[in-house]
């Protein structure tokens, strides 16, 4: 990751919160890595097969992240951007292990 570009995730009392790009009916599920938006604002790029109708391409994101991060998807929960491409995920935990996670998941990305 570009040290310049601030991370797309923040500790927040009890746990992180993450910045999301969703792009679906994509191809595949996948994390593109980070990326800087033309706002200045940071966030992790994510593709889902899912369709953004009744809200499957939100359990499809938050089913990425479960796997990727292997961390339980009964606490990730969904703060804001239901209807959006641009998404905040609240991640329940200690914040130190899944920022640990999350670094290890884009690093590879950038």
């Amino acid at each position: 990751m570009n040290s310049a570009v601030r991370p797309p995730w923040r500790a927040v009392a009890g746990g992180v919160l993450l910045d999301l790009r969703v792009t679906p009916k994509s191809g595949r599920d996948a994390i593109d890595g980070i990326e800087q938006m033309s706002d200045g604002q940071t966030v992790l790029k994510l593709r889902v097969r899912a369709l953004p109708t009744d809200g499957e391409a939100n359990e499809a994101v938050a089913a990425l992240i479960a796997k990727s991060l292997k961390f339980p998807k009964s606490k990730i929960t969904l703060e804001r951007g239901g209807a959006s491409r641009v998404k905040s995920l609240r991640l329940a935990g200690d914040a130190k292990a899944i920022t640990a996670a999350l670094e290890t998941i884009t690093k590879a990305k950038t």
